[in-house]
């Protein structure tokens, strides 16, 4: 089995060090490269073909949203993965980060299991980092930009889009944004999780989403799903 390839990028050499023995620590993973800054982990995002980023949003010089912008706008870059590491529950540039390509994001205070599963589950692409809470905090920071719907050319061009959707299609981007696995949605429609996956790759393919992440953003920025106020 060829291991999950994982980079670092974090400005504190301790914090690496010691994602570093714990990846290693995994025989389905391996650590291809350590980055002080976002410059950095653009470049080594390229050099080593990581599979999965580990990526501080806050580092002096390039900080993480911008190397996600980078890694994420390279086409020889698509399958690159990328977890932001936040400090707090609640980051004002969680959604930027979303919005920019992260496939999600995770308190540099999670249980080492927590963030072994995470790299497993951004590799895989199959779900958000912790759907539940990532979808609370989608929601809240997305309100707090305006909501759905602020700039009518870009509401235009995402109701141009979800019009290419079947009504399936639809039904599951909706029930991806609350949150769902797909065996969960497999479930719920009386269908098989073969099938989701189907139809959630297709909702990808015509959004021009890399991942379930985006595709939750999307969700919500397109006034599809609205925000809550619970």
């Amino acid at each position: 089995m060829t291991p999950i390839r994982v980079l670092l990028a974090d400005d504190q050499a301790l914090l690496r060090s010691a994602f570093r023995v714990l990846v290693d620590s995994e025989p389905d993973m391996l650590v291809v490269g350590e980055a002080a800054d976002g410059a950095e982990a653009v470049e080594l995002a390229r050099s080593t073909r990581a599979d999965v980023v580990l990526m501080d949003i806050r580092m002096p010089g390039t900080d993480g949203l911008t190397a996600t912008r980078a890694i994420s706008a390279d086409p020889e870059l698509s399958g690159v993965r990328i977890v932001m590491l936040t400090t707090f529950e609640v980051d004002e540039y969680v959604v930027g980060s979303l919005r920019a390509g992260a496939a999600g994001f995770l308190g540099k205070g999670a249980e080492p299991n927590e963030l072994l599963n995470a790299i497993r589950i951004a590799a895989a692409g199959e779900a958000l980092l912790s759907p539940a809470a990532t979808k609370g905090l989608i929601a809240t920071f997305l309100a707090q930009a305006g909501g759905p719907g602020r700039d009518p050319g870009e509401a235009a061009a995402y109701s141009e889009l979800l019009a290419a959707l079947t009504g399936r299609e639809r039904e599951v981007l909706v029930l991806v944004a609350g949150g769902h696995s797909n065996d969960q949605i497999a479930e719920r429609l009386a269908v098989s999780p073969l099938t989701v996956k189907t139809h959630v790759n297709r909702a990808m393919a015509k959004l021009g989403a890399r991942d379930r992440a985006q595709l939750v953003v999307i969700a919500y920025e397109s006034g599809l799903v609205r925000p809550r106020a619970d």
